[in-house]
């Protein structure tokens, strides 16, 4: 085997890595030999020159990301396969990969969050028999080809299909050329269960993977609170929670977005779960618009879902002032007795910071507010106890007296 580029770190620079944590800084490197280009594996040497791991190069802020913590690691076909196994095995576990007519089956789930299963840059949803793959650093867009077979050879024969997603993920100043599409197999995309429902995900078009798998439980917990309750569904896209509350007996559900496509995709959920059903109905709007013009009482249960105010800490502030107003109006305009479902995905914010919004919202808007419970994401998508920052979904149910 070649030797590889070396990247050699800082006196104290090490402890973070010692530590297990799986990003090194561009700002704690002294010195790079070899000419790594982005994507290349690299070996970590501390300060003083002891072997710390094995990770991805990448221009940037992070300049590292750690596959593995022992110097001796070999990654190739083999590696690749024992990781996608090891996060197969524990989706096994969690009772989420079931190919049978139990009705309450799941054929959506997340294979491979990231750092969560030790592979830092990599996304992969399963739909029924097909894999999305995402990469969100140069090098795994790099072992694309490779890490689409260890997946198929790793499933035991149920993933047929392996469809590339990253024209949107992949840092752009890589100047790459990255086409989406499939890597193996081909098809459409189908109907898929998640908890007994119907969902058509949109892996092409559709943000993210084509669906936001990371809600299940939480949209789980909202049909229990549904019962007889006029629900909106702000930031609603294809409209997880709004099925979820049309089954728990919602007496009307307003779905909103400003997407005319999430709408859109919302619409062909709802015809195959609730054709006909008027206790529906959808707007595509801006959310802020449309809670500004709301009358105050006409909802009693409220789900605030936006995108990520915050991509990074830079805009930090503008978020946290998007977060306060939002919730400040809903909680204002809520009924008394309503319940509020509240979530932030940007990763950037942290969960601190996000309650401390939310409480801000609740006391400029002067109802008394209890919390209900506290969410985060799903076991398919866990967090690396050595990197917290993977625990990107926050979110709060609150009761508004």
């Amino acid at each position: 085997m070649t030797a590889l580029p070396t990247i050699c770190l800082l006196p104290r620079k090490e402890e973070s890595v010692k530590r297990f944590h799986p990003w090194i800084f561009s700002g704690a490197i002294a010195s790079i030999t070899g000419k790594p280009v982005e994507g290349d594996l690299v070996q970590v040497l501390s300060s003083t020159l002891e072997m710390l791991g094995v990770g991805h190069y990448e221009k940037g802020s992070i300049a590292v990301r750690m596959l593995s913590f022992d110097a001796d690691t070999v990654v190739d076909a083999r590696f690749w396969e024992e990781r996608l196994t090891a996060a197969f095995r524990l989706r096994k576990a969690l009772g989420l990969i079931r190919y049978d007519d139990s009705v309450s089956r799941n054929t959506v789930y997340r294979l491979v969050h990231g750092e969560g299963d030790g592979l830092p840059g990599l996304i992969v949803d399963v739909y029924g028999h097909t894999a999305v793959l995402q990469a969100h650093s140069v090098g795994m867009h790099r072992v694309r080809i490779e890490l689409a077979q260890a997946i198929v050879a790793a499933s035991s024969g149920s993933i047929r299909t392996v469809y590339y997603k990253s024209d949107s993920t992949l840092p752009f100043k890589a100047g790459l050329e990255s086409a989406d599409g499939f890597l193996i197999g081909s098809g459409q995309a189908e109907a898929e269960h998640e908890n007994g429902l119907l969902f058509l995900p949109d892996w092409i078009k559709g943000q993210k993977t084509g669906f936001f798998i990371d809600q299940r439980e939480n949209r789980s917990l909202l049909e229990k609170y549904a019962a007889g309750r006029r629900v909106l569904n702000m930031f609603c896209y294809s409209g997880g929670f709004s099925l979820y509350a049309m089954r728990g007996g919602a007496a009307v559900v307003h779905s909103v977005d400003s997407s005319a496509r999430a709408i859109h995709m919302l619409e062909k959920n709802m015809e195959l779960n609730y054709a006909g059903d008027s206790r529906h109905e959808s707007q595509t709007t801006d959310a802020f618009r449309f809670l500004d013009s709301m009358e105050a009482g006409a909802y009693d249960l409220i789900v605030l879902d936006p995108p990520a105010f915050a991509k990074h800490r830079k805009v930090l502030r503008n978020a946290l002032i998007g977060y306060r107003k939002l919730n400040a109006v809903a909680i204002r305009k809520i009924a008394p007795g309503g319940v509020l479902f509240t979530f932030s995905c940007s990763q950037a914010v942290s969960r601190e910071e996000f309650r401390l919004a939310v409480f801000t919202a609740a006391a400029s808007a002067g109802r008394k507010v209890r919390i209900l419970h506290q969410l985060t994401q799903p076991a398919d998508h866990p967090i690396n106890i050595y990197h917290p920052e993977g625990e990107y979904l926050k979110g709060l149910v609150l009761y508004v007296e």
